[in-house]
């Protein structure tokens, strides 16, 4: 059905539940705010730069300050936290074992991305991986990442697979169906409310969605 597929990374290949709101919760720390991090999981997926003022009414001096915590401690121990979901480099390397074009179109800086996908060794399955450049925080929107990969997509149809709101929008922003998945971290009310095209409830449906 679709010739190239473009997977968002937390939530959706990997589970980075622990780094990331570990990350968060020390980047709060630092403004006396302290919260569990397993109460910190709506910072899985949205570029920081919105999360932290949707959620802290953070100023953009703030917002600096906490990113730049944040990724001190996630270069540092946050990004080996990752755990790949099962079943995710099998249907990363079938995909390509049918020909398809799959890419990584994610929030995250492009050099970590890179970093994670070759450590839990999916990096050869993927064409491309796309990410945030680390000095623009616009380029974070998953819009503006999906039309950083799309000069690099061959001819045929493209669809992306996020776990959240953001990556439907972004789809839907640049005029790609999105396929939500319900094993991250996205409910399924919010990917319907969000206008996704597909919904797969794990690894199973979705490889059933993109191989037939």
């Amino acid at each position: 059905m679709w010739n190239t597929i473009l997977f968002d990374l937390d939530g959706t290949l990997t589970d980075p539940k622990e780094g990331i709101t570990k990350a968060v919760a020390i980047a709060l720390e630092h403004f006396g705010i302290h919260e569990d991090p397993d109460h910190l999981t709506h910072f899985i997926g949205p570029p920081l730069d919105e999360s932290f003022p949707e959620f802290y009414g953070f100023s953009q001096e703030q917002v600096d300050a906490a990113t730049e915590l944040f990724r001190d401690y996630y270069t540092r121990q946050g990004w080996r936290e990752n755990i790949p979901y099962p079943g995710a480099a099998d249907l990363l390397r079938d995909l390509k074992a049918a020909g398809r074009t799959t890419m990584i179109a994610t929030s995250k800086p492009e050099g970590m991305a890179v970093q994670i996908l070759e450590h839990f060794g999916m990096a050869p399955y993927l064409d491309r991986i796309c990410g945030a450049p680390l000095d623009k925080q616009e380029g974070a929107r998953k819009a503006n990442v999906i039309r950083s990969a799309l000069p690099f997509v061959p001819q045929g149809p493209v669809v992306m697979v996020g776990d959240r709101r953001h990556d439907v929008a972004g789809a839907r922003e640049t005029g790609l169906p999105c396929i939500g998945v319900l094993y991250g971290y996205g409910s399924r009310e919010e990917l319907e409310r969000a206008g996704a095209a597909y919904i797969a409830e794990d690894f199973q449906a979705l490889r059933r969605l993109l191989l037939g």
